[in-house]
């Protein structure tokens, strides 16, 4: 099979993970694995997986580039390469996919990663576009739900496969110490080794909900329960929100607990660093990628209870869950997990291993998704 993905640009997200372990499975069954983007963090990532790379304005958002430019560079594209499916993953370079495919009579798929914003009719009518593939993934059931109540999408058109964890990567026993030590050192080498570690993965925007965990962390030093809060990730251009965070710490006295650590390329590692991981999002999250990624790694996880972390998380087996914007709540959900004793914290973090091996692993994503392109393939008569 010769598949062509097209994502804005391969930065750090869950789209574009998928993107990678996509390719990896395609290149595998014995095809070929196209990617159209306009470059990122992660290409290095395909070109090993040994997908091909075609650099092009795939993040324009400029309706001639979008309706006129980009479809005929793509028919061009599927041509040139024989390419027998065309995946979207985001919006912009679906309008121009949806227009190339059709056009060059080849089968067209899209992902629904995330809830898009869609108050207007004409936001809505944008966002449509991702619900106009031949078949329709949603990384979740909530997305599911969502996909079928905003766009009418028929529910034999809807194909559910969760956000695969690389569970090879994210193994506890497959980090070595070392990696561990240096973050430690990069981090915490100035933090009282007595403290407890909260961790939130994610890029620092303010439906992450940075600011919720930074007024939760104050409430427990109120209490007298000082912990670190490592903030990982980068804001990608956002600076004024950094602004604010560090504004935050300072007016709530926690500069020497809470720290802001940039973006991690060893996620593995960083989360062996954490007693808890926070994710307490103020919008769903369309699956909940960070949890999960915890959970593989045996730590337990304080989520906002909405969207795909409520497939994700089994409150009080693997974690817990609170009402999401609420920092009182986080703050007693991170109390009730730090005053457990630490072979109960060890119980429930084993317990979300065994739940993300069970039913988020990559593998499970990765032979899904070819089973859509089969699928498709057939009745287009490849």
């Amino acid at each position: 099979m010769r598949i062509l993905q097209l994502i804005p640009d391969m930065g750090t997200g869950g789209a574009e993970r998928t993107t990678v372990d996509v390719a990896e499975a395609i290149v595998a069954a014995g095809g070929q694995a196209h990617v159209w983007t306009s470059g990122g963090r992660l290409v290095p990532a395909l070109n090993a997986a040994g997908a091909r790379v075609h650099i092009a304005d795939a993040a324009t958002k400029s309706p001639w580039q979008v309706l006129q430019a980009n479809p005929g560079r793509l028919e061009n594209l599927i041509r040139q390469y024989g390419i027998e499916l065309v995946h979207a993953r985001s919006r912009a370079p679906a309008w121009s996919g949806l227009i190339a495919a059709r056009r060059s009579g080849v089968p067209f798929v899209t992902t629904y990663h995330g809830i898009y914003n869609g108050r207007s009719g004409l936001k809505r009518w944008y966002n449509g576009v991702m619900a106009r593939g031949d078949l329709v993934i949603a990384n979740s059931q909530f997305t599911a739900d969502h996909v079928i109540s905003t766009h009418g999408v028929a529910p034999d058109r809807l194909r559910v496969i969760p956000r695969g964890v690389d569970l090879d990567r994210f193994d506890r026993d497959a980090v070595t110490p070392d990696r561990v030590a240096a973050l430690r050192a990069s981090w915490l080498s100035d933090a009282p080794a007595d403290l407890p570690v909260i961790m939130l993965p994610g890029r620092l925007t303010a439906w992450k909900g940075q600011l919720v965990l930074i007024e939760a962390l104050a409430r427990l030093a109120g209490q007298g329960r000082a912990a670190i809060g490592l903030l990982v990730g980068d804001d990608q251009g956002r600076h004024d929100y950094t602004a604010s965070l560090k504004t935050a710490i300072a007016r709530h006295g926690l500069e020497g607990n809470v720290r802001l650590v940039g973006h991690c390329d060893d996620m593995p590692a960083a989360l062996l660093l954490a007693d808890v991981v926070a994710c307490p999002s103020t919008d769903p999250e369309a699956f909940g990628r960070t949890a999960a990624e915890a959970g593989a790694m045996g730590v337990p996880v304080v989520a906002a209870a909405h969207g795909g972390a409520l497939e994700v998380i089994a409150p009080g087996d693997t974690g817990l869950l609170v009402a999401p914007g609420d920092s009182a709540a986080l703050a007693g959900a991170l109390e009730q997990l730090l005053a457990m004793p630490v072979s109960e914290r060890e119980t429930m973090g084993i317990a979300a291993m065994a739940r993300v091996r069970s039913t988020f692993s990559k593998q499970s994503l990765q032979s899904q998704t070819l089973g859509v392109y089969r699928e498709l393939l057939r009745e287009a008569g490849h």
